[in-house]
């Protein structure tokens, strides 16, 4: 039999109060490995209520942590305190990232921004912080989309931040392999977390017409593609985008 250990493993895991990035934390650790839950230090504290529930239901090996991928100072900060409780820093998992939708017209400079500044420069940010200080063999996987390739209506901002995850992915798993950190990206297609919810039926069931596996992804079929990623297994996978999308190709 071959299974997936982690064990003496350390995994941040940012944006994982819900959805994909807690289904992540959550079977990070199922493999043994210990788990930083980030969450964002929102003013009503509900992501920190979430995140603390979670980490109570993971019993052991988790933490949760506040910060700001937009931050330099808030992911250094991360960075520091998952060494500093676990001894070491073996996987970043960057799955924070917001939504803004708007057709050109309607998009304001904010709107783009916003979102270009957590799901692109975020991701550069957790990157800078991390790779130094990660050890040898270490994984980083980077959440894409398949509005990246596909373009969805109103997405300029969150198509442009994600196919630049993706190549921003194939240059760090050159400059990363020296010291066998491996880099790729998981481009999930709709998957029913409280984002993909958020899409309006009608738009929803024309895209389910275009899923062959007749389903949209639940949280755990991306969440699987990342543990492997993250694993043994993965050792000479770098520098490549896993579409995990139920094999819709537009």
């Amino acid at each position: 039999m071959i299974s997936i250990d982690l064990t003496g493993r350390t995994a941040i895991v940012t944006g994982a109060a819900q959805g994909l990035g807690l289904a992540t934390a959550r079977m990070l650790h199922a493999a043994g490995a210990n788990v930083v839950l980030n969450h964002f230090p929102d003013a009503d504290g509900n992501q920190a209520r979430q995140a603390a529930d979670a980490v109570l239901a993971l019993g052991n090996r988790a933490i949760a942590f506040p910060a700001d991928v937009r931050s330099d100072a808030d992911c250094q900060a991360m960075v520091a305190r998952a060494i500093d409780e676990f001894g070491g820093l073996d996987i970043l998992v960057n799955n924070a990232g917001i939504l803004r939708d708007r057709t050109l017209k309607k998009m304001t400079p904010e709107d783009w921004q916003d979102v270009i500044d957590t799901n692109l420069t975020g991701v550069f940010r957790m990157c800078k912080a991390a790779a130094e200080p990660m050890r040898e063999g270490g994984r980083i996987v980077n959440l894409a989309s398949i509005s990246a390739v596909l373009g969805f209506f109103g997405q300029a901002n969150y198509a442009a931040a994600k196919a630049g995850v993706i190549g921003m992915t194939k240059v760090l798993s050159r400059e990363l392999a020296r010291r066998n950190i491996t880099v790729n990206a998981v481009a999930p297609g709709v998957v029913l977390t409280d984002m993909g919810k958020s899409i309006p039926e009608t738009a929803r069931q024309q895209m389910l017409g275009q899923i062959p596996l007749g389903r949209f992804g639940e949280p755990d079929d991306i969440a699987a593609a990342i543990l492997f990623l993250c694993s043994g297994l993965a050792g000479y996978v770098t520098g490549q985008t896993l579409h995990v999308n139920g094999g819709w190709t537009g």
